[in-house]
């Protein structure tokens, strides 16, 4: 004879296991989480619904393939550096080198989606708002229409694929210190055969990632300043 409170627990290890609700906000919060957990150099969909305690398949639901997922994780990264963007309109120069840096940070967190940005156009509103951004500041300094299209074209060029370029070799070498040198050791060469390279080695040694990315973003900058100048002069 079955007690009571017996039929109560039997009851309750035949009912169905309770299952995640899934929306396009939660998966994107959990991809962020899983990209920026140290090691994660690719964002797998079965790790992912692991992690959101789903069948991976029922992410499929709400991104038509893996590279839509993909594009929405890019454009939430691009949405938060568009975030750090506070400086005032007519600072142009802040308001790139705040953009630029913003970009750095969060594709270096989260390397998994940082990389993807060589190949991937999101045409999200975190894309749009970068763009109309950099657009708007290159227009404040004074340029062309012309000039403003090719600087942006320039700084977005350098931005994305430096800054991707980092988060990669922050994935496959997490043990290297933020920033990391551009060179992983002195460069091993005949002074007699390379003596310029003998000559500059200490200072290319010296070298960090993000020195080299903040000094395109300057020299972008730069141009910008002289190509105003010479249309105004």
């Amino acid at each position: 004879m079955t007690t009571a409170a017996g039929s109560a627990s039997g009851d309750v290890s035949r009912a169905p296991a309770r299952r995640t609700r899934l929306d396009r906000d939660s998966i994107v919060a959990a991809g962020l989480e899983l990209a920026a957990t140290a090691g994660t150099a690719t964002i797998s969909v079965r790790e992912l619904g692991t992690k959101l305690g789903a069948d991976p398949t029922a992410i499929y639901r709400h991104f038509r393939s893996k590279e839509q997922l993909m594009q929405a994780l890019l454009d939430e990264l691009t949405l938060r550096s568009v975030a750090a963007v506070t400086a005032d309109k007519a600072d142009w120069r802040a308001r790139i080198r705040q953009l630029a840096t913003a970009t750095l940070a969060t594709f270096s967190a989260h390397p998994a989606i940082g990389t993807e940005a060589i190949v991937l156009t999101t045409h999200g509103p975190g894309e749009l708002a970068a763009i109309e951004i950099m657009l708007e500041a290159f227009t404040e300094a004074g340029l062309s229409s012309d000039d403003v299209v090719r600087h942006y074209a320039l700084l977005a060029t350098h931005a994305l694929s430096t800054a991707a370029g980092i988060s990669r070799g922050r994935a496959e070498h997490g043990d290297h210190p933020e920033p990391a040198p551009w060179f992983d050791g002195p460069i091993l060469a005949d002074p007699r055969r390379y003596p310029l390279i003998a000559a500059y080695n200490s200072e290319l040694a010296e070298l960090t990632d993000r020195d080299l990315f903040m000094l395109g973003v300057e020299a972008v900058i730069q141009s910008a300043e002289r190509t105003a100048a010479r249309a105004s002069g």
